[in-house]
């Protein structure tokens, strides 16, 4: 939690921004487990919310009448019995204090407060609801059903939050460093383990359980696994096996704010010749990154930037053919990389995508093509602005089902090389993922440890710590 200032003056500038009318931010509730006392801890408040009021307690709702320049923060106080299980809880005037809001009221009287803004035809300003308890609290006050309240979401609200929490204060790229250095242990844990035989189960615990033991937690379910060519590898109970590859993307949450990379290492502790010429391809793209991103380019000119590199590699390994330019344009590059090159970071690993990728990643003039494979699932393409943090996380990926897809219906066959690409079905995957600042002149990297990539510092950090 920041000072109270700082939650004063983003209201303010929310206000100025959205104009008129009453905004409405949801915190969120607890949510059970399994059965209603068995809830996930901790509580992870809403983003949004916890941007402009600062608070981590559950059951709170934030309301600011722009016309009136009035605040309130609506919610119950909890009463003994929830003392005596967890422990004293400041009231909510107490908390509403603390952010710089003067007024609170029970939870009950913002049904009130509702019925009366829509009798006078206000405006109602809310964000998309992504969880169902939320969705049904609008429907409740609102009169709006679920399957409308994404279309119903004020779009004006929606840019002024994108717009501002895009622009990182310095407070939170304090943050977020932090966060980052906890990934490194992450990380570099996670490189000291791998050996054949050891668990991909055993490894992502030891990986989670740094992050619950250093932070608040991770900052999304970690992927560990010797099938880097499933984007999201869940660690299974199966052992490390001698000559595979074992991606690691992994990250923290911290003081609300998260981290996110991902290492790509031998099993044994050294890459095979066939695994060093594709890793180094994903190392040069991912540093060709750090070379050009900064104020005024466009993420989505580098991506592509990146998928001609790539492109030019594997057609020195035989992989691909045919023009360049062409095969970028037909999209063949996304037999290797179907995802995008990146995406925004802050409070969320995937910095607001609830309130639409559309408007965090993109601008009218860098709409994704959403009917390509792999160009639909860019999730960043606008110009970039100093105080903006991005991930840079280039991949390779040998997917037996989609190289026997394609295979099968000649798709870019004039740009792929099939029957070079059927001996590499058992190759893996790898990507290099790390968290990027936009600065003034370039970017930099987050964190004040790098977690060891170049494949001479990770095999020698790997086989003498």
């Amino acid at each position: 939690m920041f000072d109270k200032n700082t939650y004063v003056q983003r209201r303010a500038e929310l206000k100025k921004l959205v104009g008129e009318g009453i905004i409405i931010l949801f915190g969120n509730n607890e949510a059970p487990y399994n059965y209603p006392a068995n809830t996930y801890a901790p509580m992870r408040q809403d983003s949004s919310f916890l941007y402009y009021f600062g608070q981590h307690r559950d059951g709170l709702v934030g309301l600011i009448d722009i016309d009136n320049d009035e605040e309130c923060i609506f919610g119950d106080d909890i009463d003994v019995e929830d003392i005596v299980w967890m422990g004293f809880t400041p009231s909510v005037a107490d908390l509403a204090a603390e952010v710089g809001v003067a007024k609170t009221a029970p939870l009950s009287a913002l049904r009130s407060v509702c019925c009366d803004s829509i009798a006078a035809k206000r405006t109602i300003h809310i964000l998309p609801p992504y969880r169902h308890d939320t969705m049904i609290q609008i429907m409740d006050l609102l009169g709006t059903h679920p399957s409308q309240q994404k279309e119903a979401a004020s779009l004006k609200l929606i840019q002024a939050v994108v717009k501002m929490r895009s622009t990182k204060e310095a407070q939170e790229i304090v943050a977020i460093e932090h966060a980052c250095d906890v990934g490194y242990y992450m990380h570099t844990t996670a490189q000291l383990l791998i050996k054949p035989g050891v668990t991909e189960r055993y490894i992502g615990g030891q990986v989670d359980g740094i992050a619950r033991s250093l932070a608040n937690g991770v900052s999304f379910a970690t992927i560990f696994s010797q099938h880097g060519e499933i984007m999201h590898g869940n660690p299974s109970e199966a052992k490390l096996e001698a000559g595979r590859l074992a991606l690691c993307d992994a990250g923290c949450e911290l003081d609300d704010y998260c981290s996110d990379n991902t290492r790509t290492m031998p099993v044994t502790g050294k890459f095979t010749q066939r695994q060093l010429e594709i890793y180094s391809i994903v190392e040069a793209c991912h540093d060709y990154v750090l070379e050009v991103a900064k104020p005024g380019i466009r993420y989505m000119d580098v991506h592509f930037a990146v998928c001609r590199m790539m492109t030019d590699r594997l057609k020195e390994l035989g992989l691909m053919k045919g023009d360049t330019e062409e095969a970028v344009r037909a999209g063949a590059h996304a037999m290797f990389l179907p995802h995008g090159l990146g995406h925004m970071m802050g409070m969320d690993v995937h910095d607001m995508e609830g309130l639409g990728q559309i408007y965090v990643g993109f601008d009218e003039q860098t709409r994704p093509n959403l009917e390509q494979f792999g160009t639909n699932c860019l999730r960043m393409g606008r110009r970039l602005e100093e105080g903006f943090v991005v991930t840079d996380e280039p991949g390779i990926y040998f997917i037996p089902a989609l190289i026997d897809e394609w295979k099968a219906k000649g798709h870019c066959k004039e740009f792929i090389n099939f029957e070079k690409l059927e001996t590499y079905k058992d190759f893996g995957g790898i990507r290099i993922e790390d968290d990027v600042l936009i600065t003034k002149d370039g970017c930099r990297f987050l964190g004040t440890k790098r977690i060891p990539y170049h494949p001479q510092e990770l095999e020698e950090y790997m086989n003498n710590n």
